[in-house]
């Protein structure tokens, strides 16, 4: 893979996290935690059991998510740093252009990340 398509991915992979942490920031409010943010949803005493359940679950599965796709940005642009971006962490192969256009921070090729998901 050429600079300039690794220069390409690395500003997509720079423009996701920057629109990520913004949501984040959004979603919370500024710079409040999500501890904060849930706390305020579910204070509450007019709000069933299970529907303070549910939100809370809602809140945990999303903080989850948001840090998961952190993670896999910022792992993208390390490797990108280390020279290793476009090879699949397990086998080494390359990932497809057609796979890394779809989606940048993949760290594995198709066949390895359908293994991984089993």
């Amino acid at each position: 893979m050429n600079s300039q398509h690794i220069s390409a991915y690395q500003q997509q992979l720079m423009d996701m996290r920057a629109a990520l942490l913004a949501q984040i920031a959004e979603q919370r409010g500024g710079v409040v935690s999500r501890v904060e943010v849930a706390a305020d949803h579910f204070g509450h005493p007019e709000d069933s059991g299970a529907q303070l359940a549910s939100e809370r679950e809602l809140e945990f599965a999303l903080g989850e998510r948001e840090v998961a796709e952190l993670s896999a940005i910022d792992a993208a642009l390390a490797r990108i740093a280390s020279d290793t971006y476009g090879e699949c962490i397990d086998c080494g192969v390359h990932i497809t252009p057609a796979r890394l256009h779809a989606s940048p921070e993949a760290a594995r090729c198709i066949h390895c990340q359908e293994k991984a998901e089993q």
